[in-house]
């Protein structure tokens, strides 16, 4: 590469100029030019315009020169940066490390090779969505915000040791969710339930924007996985989307592929989903009120739903009030209606297990 210093020399060549004849014509002294010639000093825009005025070239060139000799002699970026913005194009990085998924600054090995050990797979081409080379794999049709908070529920459930997968008290304990419904401090024994039944439940806050209610998936034959991300606060959510997520286990669903529940409603909503999420859908909202008689009740009293009537109605079906105001929003589209119903429910749930998420970290092995 020609140096700026080395193309001013060439210049004044040109014209039989000397050092000296150069600073007189630009009107500084011959040590400024020595320093230019030598490529000590760099060309400044001013000095540029100054050089080719005299020498009868194009300052543009000049400048060109110099910057491009800058930028061959500066230091090369430190390679974190590269692994940085091509794990940040995709993923929620920044969120990850907030949270202490990974940890750049205490973890074992380079970023790269954390959000490897993250993902479970040797190199960070292998990361789904980060090169259209990758292997094709099941969470290619999962965004990556949605796939980055699966992962980390996958993380917790790999280290629970709970008993194999019964279905039989999976079926029990759903009987027994039936009578816990009716008041939030109900919501703290399905730890305990699901464990017994060989369900591994996990509970990891959702990544702001991913819309993710749950997710259902198998670690093997004998250890399903339920996730769930609380993004609404509210008993009737909570019950909806864990029995929704049971459904999904009941029925063998999300062997294969992960299923990943996001905006989950009810099945009136119209919305054209699967047949298994119909399935999952129909099951959490009969459990939640049972369908004939919401029905019914709603056909009596609407348009005109009191407070009244829907706690008698929600004390007959043995439910929190929450549960019934849930279903009649959607049905009404009225999001305000009877609102202080919807309570909540999450640190009823955090006095009986770790939740990863809301400042707390569940720590693990790798």
């Amino acid at each position: 590469m020609t140096s700026p210093g080395q193309f001013v020399k060439a210049k004044m060549a040109e014209k039989d100029w000397t050092q000296s004849d150069l600073a007189y014509a630009i009107g500084t002294k011959p040590a400024s030019i020595n320093q230019i010639l030598s490529d000590k000093r760099s060309i400044s825009h001013n000095m540029a315009k100054s050089l080719a005025a005299a020498l009868g070239c194009d300052a543009v060139e000049i400048a060109t020169l110099q910057a491009q000799w800058d930028i061959g002699k500066a230091d090369e970026p430190d390679a974190a940066i590269a692994a940085r913005a091509k794990i940040l194009s995709q993923y929620p990085l920044r969120e990850m490390v907030k949270r202490g998924w990974v940890d750049p600054d205490h973890g074992r090995g380079t970023l790269e090779d954390q959000v490897c050990d993250f993902f479970g797979v040797s190199s960070i081409e292998e990361v789904p969505h980060l090169s259209h080379s990758a292997k094709k794999t099941s969470y290619e049709n999962i965004p990556p915000q949605q796939l980055a908070w699966l992962f980390r529920v996958k993380r917790i459930a790999e280290e629970m040791m709970p008993p194999p997968y019964d279905k039989t008290l999976l079926v029990d304990a759903v009987e027994r969710f039936a009578e816990l419904r009716s008041r939030p401090e109900g919501v703290r024994h399905v730890p305990q339930l699901l464990e017994k039944a060989g369900v591994r439940f996990v509970v990891v806050e959702g990544i702001a924007n991913s819309a993710i209610d749950g997710v259902c998936f198998w670690l093997d034959d004998r250890s399903p996985v339920i996730g769930m991300s609380l993004r609404y606060d509210r008993i009737d959510n909570f019950w909806f989307v864990l029995r929704h997520e049971c459904a999904h286990v009941l029925h063998g669903h999300g062997k294969d592929v992960a299923i990943v529940d996001c905006d989950v409603a009810d099945p009136e909503t119209g919305i054209d989903i699967s047949a298994e999420e119909a399935l999952a859908n129909s099951d959490a909202a009969d459990f939640c009120v049972p369908a004939q008689k919401m029905h019914s009740f709603y056909l009596r009293k609407n348009p005109y739903f009191s407070e009244r009537d829907v706690m008698a109605f929600a004390k007959r079906m043995n439910v929190h009030p929450g549960l019934v105001v849930g279903q009649l929003q959607r049905k009404m589209g009225r999001y305000d209606f009877l609102r202080r119903h919807l309570v909540k429910v999450r640190d009823n749930l955090a006095s009986s297990m770790m939740l990863d998420g809301w400042g707390d970290l569940i720590p693990t092995g790798r």
